[in-house]
């Protein structure tokens, strides 16, 4: 016995010293494990380690595992955990650029979103990213498709927002709402079917498969649907981590990114087909927004965020709004 372990011992450290020498990437996100996002960001997880030969580790985290939302940004740029994904619009005034994506109707065109990957105006908003100490590594399209739902009539109309009190997203979106007469109060997803319940809010604002995860049809009965904006999640790293990596994974991490980005249209696009249909065979009457229609809200809900954007965003928000709107 002791001479076949002997024996044995020299190919068994090899792998025993690889195993060591893999390089962990812990990746923190708020999506829950069954969100679109969670399944493309786990399947890129082990893409990179079949492209690194196991020298990678890619550790996911969701749900808020490793931190809360608000904890990310600061945690990866200090270097306590590697890696996060966030949605464009968190952001906020930190970074305001990032909340281009969600100008009503500017970007909501999936021909024109699935250029964005490697675009000007991605690498515009990559340079931004990097002055506040952190790498982007790749782009997950996560919505163009909005639901206004109503326990009472469709809207399709922007007179039908009249005196509502709607589900906002942000300080900034919130005035297309206002300028169309309705009363926004933004509140976290979580906390929307409560508030419609209860009757603090007339009518929701969400994405269309967030209307399904969130059980919406249990007590909305109509639902309008809109390419109203589009939510752009992303990953980002540590510089100085990235820059740590040998030539291999960082290769290996960047082609996983490429293939991610491009998964991530095609799950996005067939995830809200379906939930376009489940709403359908749960009751809902739905209503699916015409292009004349989607003009004339646009007309009425574009500019005054547009420049309440420009007022947020004054030094490149202008040129990051024109290159998305020009893709």
């Amino acid at each position: 016995m002791r001479r076949r372990s002997l024996l044995a011992a020299p190919f068994a450290l090899p792998a025993l010293a690889q195993a060591q020498a893999a390089t962990v990437m812990r990746l923190s996100h708020q999506f829950p494990p069954s969100h679109h996002n969670a399944r493309v960001m786990a399947a890129f997880a082990e893409d990179v380690k079949a492209r690194s030969q196991g020298s990678l580790d890619v550790q996911v985290f969701p749900a808020e595992q490793l931190a809360r939302a608000n904890e990310n940004f600061p945690g990866v740029a200090r270097g306590a955990f590697e890696a996060a994904c966030a949605v464009n619009f968190q952001w906020g005034t930190t970074l305001p650029e990032m909340n281009a994506p969600t100008i009503p109707y500017l970007f909501s065109d999936i021909a024109r979103i699935r250029k964005f990957p490697g675009s000007e105006a991605a690498k515009a908003l990559e340079g931004l990213l990097e002055r506040r100490a952190v790498r982007n590594l790749m782009w997950l399209y996560t919505s163009r498709q909005a639901i206004f739902t109503s326990n009472r009539k469709l809207i399709v109309t922007p007179g039908d927002f009249q005196g509502l009190k709607v589900r906002g997203l942000n300080a900034l979106t919130d005035n297309a709402l206002t300028a169309v007469g309705a009363a926004p109060s933004s509140m976290p997803g979580p906390e929307v079917p409560q508030a419609l319940q209860s009757g603090v809010l007339d009518a929701g604002l969400t994405d269309l498969s967030a209307a399904v995860s969130r059980r919406f049809y249990e007590f909305q009965r109509f639902g309008t649907v809109t390419p109203f904006f589009c939510v752009m999640s992303h990953v980002y790293v540590n510089p100085r981590w990235l820059a740590g990596l040998r030539a291999e994974q960082r290769t290996a991490l960047e082609a996983a990114a490429r293939k991610a980005e491009q998964d991530q249209m095609g799950v996005t696009e067939a995830t809200a087909a379906a939930a376009l249909t489940e709403l359908r065979a749960k009751g809902m009457t739905l209503h699916e927004q015409t292009p004349a229609e989607a003009t004339e809200w646009a007309a009425k809900m574009q500019p005054p965020v547009m420049a309440a954007f420009l007022r947020l965003a004054p030094e490149h928000g202008r040129r990051v709004a024109d290159l998305l709107a020009t893709l």
